[in-house]
């Protein structure tokens, strides 16, 4: 039997064992595969495609929740630190929530929609991995820290509002606040490291060395590592926060309704609730109007976490045993767990849009800024003024339906010097 003619250009991949005899005797029929396989069905391979399947949609949706979250969180921090009249604490977190969002959208979603574009090569380095890890981890523990000390403050300025008076302080927000980031910065280190590049090997029998082109940000060090920190997180950062929230704002709820049962008692012995003084009818008002708008917060807020959590359990319980089924959900899981958290960076601007008089007409200022002078600006402050004491005055003779119009205001009025 003749040798084949190992020049032709027209030998298959099986063809060239044939003729190197040395190759072939050292490969696996695994490696004998990999190396007949082109580069970009290798790295499809053990990488998975290069471009997510649902790019398309999610992109579409990522591009939107990212213009209505950029807008609406710029237009909060700039209400906020624009206008005197909105610098309470409980705005301070609201801002340090923005501030939050901020950072994700700017500088997480541009990298996400990247990787779903291209999940292989990782062009930003090790530096760029740690950065991207260390973010993501960073922002999630600084909204739950920081959802958790806007309800304890919520707590005490409606259960115990004379001790409120001395803690919920624009000084202790402040406190709180610079707390919660460092808190969250140290607390992200821990999986930041664990993440890394990784890169293939080039095939055997195709040189040495790794395959550049393969870079991915990844975990690189021991998976069991990994998984005893997300569990542990989630249980501190997630699932007791939660729980915490929970327990404060039904706290909350018992002291309104039974605030609400003595005004109806006092409205009755005094035969009719148009005399009802406003030091009864005002403070409550403002508390009911505060609070059912952040609770509304709280629980957007555990929606929209709740699967990113998900996401990350459920990977740690993963392993190669685990089923195809389970991957196949998992990828599911991932997709809308990561709809969801730049959803959560959107959600807060609209809340406030809607729940908010207040908010709605100093974001509407804030847009119009530049028709106007500083002298009309200052007028149009003298107005809001003037405004908030008609309104108290409406609430004074029964007036309800402008609730809600002065409650930062009045917030803002009621502070004392303990900060």
């Amino acid at each position: 039997m003749s040798e084949p003619n190992c020049s032709s250009a027209a030998w298959s991949c099986v063809h060239t064992f044939l003729c190197n005899s040395s190759v072939l005797l050292n490969l696996s029929e695994m490696e004998m595969e990999d190396y007949c396989l082109s580069l970009d069905d290798y790295l499809e391979k053990y990488l998975g495609p290069r471009r997510s399947p649902v790019f398309l949609p999610v992109c579409i949706t990522y591009l939107l929740i990212f213009s209505v979250g950029a807008v609406g969180n710029s237009l909060t921090c700039a209400v906020i630190t624009r206008h005197p009249v909105m610098r309470t604490p409980t705005n301070f977190y609201l801002f340090s929530l923005a501030v939050s969002d901020l950072l994700v959208l700017i500088l997480g979603m541009p990298l996400e929609i990247y990787e779903l574009w291209s999940n292989y090569p990782f062009l930003l380095g090790k530096s760029g991995c740690y950065f991207k890890t260390f973010l993501f981890e960073t922002v999630c523990f600084a909204s739950v820290l920081n959802v958790t000390a806007l309800s304890v403050e919520r707590y005490f300025a409606v259960v115990h509002p004379l001790r409120a008076k001395c803690v919920v302080t624009r000084a202790h927000a402040k406190r709180v606040i610079i707390s919660v980031w460092i808190a969250s910065v140290i607390c992200a280190l821990p999986n930041a490291s664990l993440h890394g590049i990784f890169t293939l090997p080039k095939p055997r029998g195709q040189g040495e060395g790794r395959e550049l082109s393969s870079a991915t940000c990844t975990l690189v060090k021991p998976r069991w590592i990994y998984n005893l920190i997300i569990q542990i997180s989630t249980l501190i950062f997630f699932i007791l926060p939660m729980m915490t929230i929970s327990t404060l704002y039904l706290l909350i709820g018992v002291q309104l309704k039974r605030e609400k049962m003595l005004q109806a008692k006092a409205e009755h012995e005094i035969s009719g609730p148009r005399k009802v003084s406003l030091r009864i009818r005002q403070p409550q008002a403002r508390r009911q109007q505060v609070t059912k708008m952040l609770f509304v917060l709280v629980v957007m807020f555990g929606i929209c976490w709740a699967p990113f959590h998900t996401d990350r359990l459920m990977w740690s319980f993963m392993d190669e045993f685990s089923s195809v089924e389970t991957f196949q959900v998992f990828e599911y899981v991932h997709v809308i767990s990561g709809v969801f958290f730049y959803l959560s960076s959107a959600v807060n601007p609209v809340l406030y849009n809607l729940m908010s008089t207040r908010f709605r007409e100093m974001f509407k200022d804030v847009m119009c800024v530049h028709k106007r002078g500083a002298g009309h600006r200052k007028y149009s402050l003298s107005m809001t003024r003037a405004m908030v004491r008609s309104i108290l005055s409406d609430v004074a003779n029964g007036n309800t339906a402008a609730e809600g119009d002065y409650e930062f205001y009045e917030c803002h009025e009621n502070e004392t010097t303990c900060d």
